[in-house]
């Protein structure tokens, strides 16, 4: 047929019937946007969009996998635009992925044994305390419960199966990091916008309400970018810092190196223009673990010997003390601090009141799930500040060990890898940075509650999977390998033998 005969989409718009359809649907829009609100009328502009990926989501549940890691950078920072619950959107695609697999399961075999491992069982036995806690006798709202235990173990405990079974290749790892690199690029870019020309309308009106008060100190803003506060960009910006940092020591491809360069270096300023202390832990423990992990000597020297000049700069010097970052991060070196002497008077008064509790107040008790739902209680009237402070202080004594059990056993299961059981280089790099970067959070979280907050909770499970499949991806990258290298041998035998 000849291609000028061809018809094609915009030819339908020739017709009345489809220009009629199309100029009733525009004016239907409008008039519910005018006398409804805004959010109806994106409703209905999203509609049929939302139909089409659906339709997507369900051939390949993949999809649903790198829509989280896109959204769930910014996923928080949309309510200053749109305000609704923007979190359950998280809970929806899990739900749907699942869903899907179990209707793709009538026509073809789906792997769910890829989803066995030492990790599956260690969030599931987390999810099953945080079921527990919903009986405790201690807790004073079983709705704080709710929307506090998603993000303390439901997402875990439903992507990581995920990931195991449709997310496990070296491929997807790498896709993975581009994703990670390029949001938390973007990420740095919005915060400059921040810093440079000043907050939009939408985030005014955020900072008026009540968030100008932790992110506007003596003047100077705490730059938030579209995170949800400027504690979780600082620490999610030291932890791209690190982890591509690593990734550049190891890449082979120059375009993916100067890449990795790029992310780090943006992400270590984004960390220090967001004025967050706390952050500063990220790269100092991401490259202790990184020293570790060498196994090697000199360097782990040279890098005590950096670690300390950094400590001296901070806690013994006034160099850079005219520029708002510099100087507020050199508080964080200083025991005196006021806010410092404030968290250890907490944890004081928190471990009186959890001594008689074993099993905490109970999911969703402290923090601005507390706020919100038991406002007049002890525990939510009392700031833990650090991610490891709120296990304690919601789960208890008993949580809390079986929390950080379950870190430094995934943790100690991916260095080991790294150091021992990993051969192919590239791969080696890339679990290491994952490690280091894996450290520096759990290091930053002592500090501030960024943990199980987004993005980082998604980057940390997609991570740790990652570690525990590495050595199966090891096998299969090395005997790949090794099958090219016998092909190109028979192939130089065959250009050798005479005809």
């Amino acid at each position: 047929m000849n291609p000028f005969h061809k018809t094609y989409g915009t030819d339908y718009l020739k017709e009345p019937l489809p220009i009629a359809i199309l100029l009733s649907l525009t004016i239907a829009c409008a008039h519910l946007t005018a006398t409804k609100g805004l959010i109806v009328g994106l409703a209905i502009i999203i509609l049929p969009i939302a139909i089409v990926y659906l339709g997507v989501l369900f051939a390949k549940p993949k999809i649903g996998i790198m829509t989280i890691f896109v959204l769930n950078f910014t996923i928080l920072g949309l309510g200053r635009y749109v305000p609704m619950t923007w979190g359950l959107l998280i809970d929806g695609l899990l739900f749907l992925m699942y869903l899907a697999l179990f209707f793709k399961a009538f026509k073809i075999k789906i792997p769910w044994s890829r989803a066995k491992s030492q990790l599956s069982l260690l969030v599931t036995i987390w999810f099953g305390y945080a079921l527990f806690q919903a009986v405790n006798p201690e807790a004073a709202s079983f709705a704080a419960w709710f929307y506090a235990m998603r993000g303390l173990a439901l997402y875990q405990w439903m992507i990581v199966p995920l990931l195991f079974i449709i997310f496990n290749k070296p491929k997807d790892l790498k896709f993975f990091l581009i994703i990670w690199g390029l949001m938390s690029f973007f990420g740095t870019l919005k915060g400059c916008q921040q810093l440079f020309f000043g907050v939009d309308p939408f985030e005014q009106k955020w900072l008026d309400n009540g968030g100008a008060l932790t992110h506007v100190l003596f003047g100077k803003l705490r730059i938030f970018s579209f995170y949800s506060d400027a504690g979780q960009f600082g620490a999610s910006q030291g932890h791209a810092g690190v982890v591509f940092g690593v990734l550049a020591l190891f890449a082979k491809s120059k375009k993916f190196r100067i890449f990795c360069i790029v992310v780090s270096l943006a992400g270590l300023y984004g960390m220090l223009i967001s004025g967050t202390r706390g952050a500063i832990a990220v790269p100092a423990a991401g490259g202790i673990m990184f020293l570790i992990l060498r196994k090697n000597i000199p360097i782990l020297v040279a890098g005590a010997i950096m670690g300390i000049g950094v400590y001296v700069f901070f806690a013994h010097t006034t160099i850079m003390n005219n520029n708002a970052q510099v100087r507020r991060m050199r508080t964080a070196f200083d025991p005196n601090d006021a806010s410092l002497q404030v968290r250890l008077a907490n944890q004081r008064k928190l471990s009186t009141y959890l001594a008689s509790r074993p099993f905490g107040g109970g999911i969703g008790s402290t923090g601005n799930w507390g706020q919100r739902f038991t406002p007049n209680t002890f525990l939510a009237n009392t700031a833990t500040d650090s991610w490891f402070v709120a296990i304690w202080a919601d789960t208890g004594i008993v949580g809390l060990y079986l929390h950080l059990f379950i870190l430094f056993f995934v943790l100690i299961t991916g260095a080991y890898n790294v150091m021992f059981k990993i051969k192919d280089p590239w791969l080696k790099g890339q679990i290491a940075a994952l490690v280091c970067g894996m450290f520096g959070i759990m290091g930053a979280s002592y500090g501030n509650g960024v943990f199980g907050q987004f993005p980082t909770c998604i980057l940390m499970y997609t991570g740790m999977v990652f570690m525990f499949i590495a050595p199966k991806m090891d096998k299969k990258i090395i005997a790949e390998k090794a099958k090219k290298v016998t092909e190109r041998e028979l192939k130089q035998i065959r250009n050798l033998s005479p005809a």
